[in-house]
């Protein structure tokens, strides 16, 4: 019985074994493959470009500068451009919120913040004055991965109509 187990234990034994050293990276190297060149600065090739993680939660107002919503989601094609937006409508803090897809297209980025009509002092129909206006800035965005805010060219109404945009599982 003790030479079973003890067979049965050699065999485990050279079966990891072998295993093992069939994972081990040989030593020579292909000199065909080289290593990729060192860029000297993160922005080489790339400057101009915006960040997804940074687009995402992205405000977005309409030409009268009343706020829409955010940007929950950017929804790519399979060559990864991107196709539409999600703008998360309506709700307090997230609850009640309501997704509509947007054509990426029809959105304007702009780099320089929005500005109320408060801060403009003339109130002549830039915001409409209530809690969801744009909030007033003064300083102008220096971050070239991201825009300020997006534009979208229509009422709150009316982004509230649009068919709800639904995750399919």
């Amino acid at each position: 019985m003790i030479l079973k187990h003890m067979t049965a234990a050699l065999i485990g034994s050279a079966l990891l074994a072998t295993a093992a050293i069939a994972q081990t990276p040989s030593t020579t190297m292909n000199n065909n493959m080289t290593a990729p060149a060192a860029t000297t600065s993160s922005e080489s090739g790339y400057h101009g470009s915006w960040r997804s993680s940074k687009m995402v939660g992205l405000n977005v107002y309409n030409d009268a500068n009343d706020k829409l919503g955010s940007i929950s989601d950017l929804l790519l094609d399979k060559n990864g451009m991107i196709k539409a937006a999600v703008i998360g409508v309506g709700g307090f803090l997230g609850v009640g919120e309501r997704l509509v897809a947007v054509p990426f297209d029809k959105l304007k980025f702009v780099d320089t913040p929005a500005q109320s009509a408060s801060k403009s002092g003339t109130g002549t129909g830039t915001t409409t004055g209530s809690s969801t206006s744009a909030p007033a800035k003064t300083t102008t965005s220096s971050n070239p991965w991201f825009p300020d805010h997006a534009v979208f060219s229509a009422t709150k109404q009316q982004l509230e109509s649009m068919p709800e945009f639904k995750y399919s599982t």
